[in-house]
């Protein structure tokens, strides 16, 4: 088997781990649904002058 070292290129001091494989596959609707929260109500989403987050927005 192939097996490569892979580092945390956010702690770069830690041990690096061996994957044998990894698996990727797409996301069902219904999963991206259980992801999400809110509503955006107004497509003003946040203020240009203040750069702050409008209310429903």
């Amino acid at each position: 088997m192939n097996q490569e070292l892979t580092t945390n290129p956010f702690n770069p001091l830690a041990a690096p781990k061996q994957f044998d494989e990894i698996k990727i596959s797409l996301a069902s609707p219904e999963r991206i649904l259980s992801w999400s929260y809110g509503e955006i109500k107004k497509p003003e989403t946040i203020n240009y002058r203040t750069f702050k987050p409008e209310r429903d927005g």
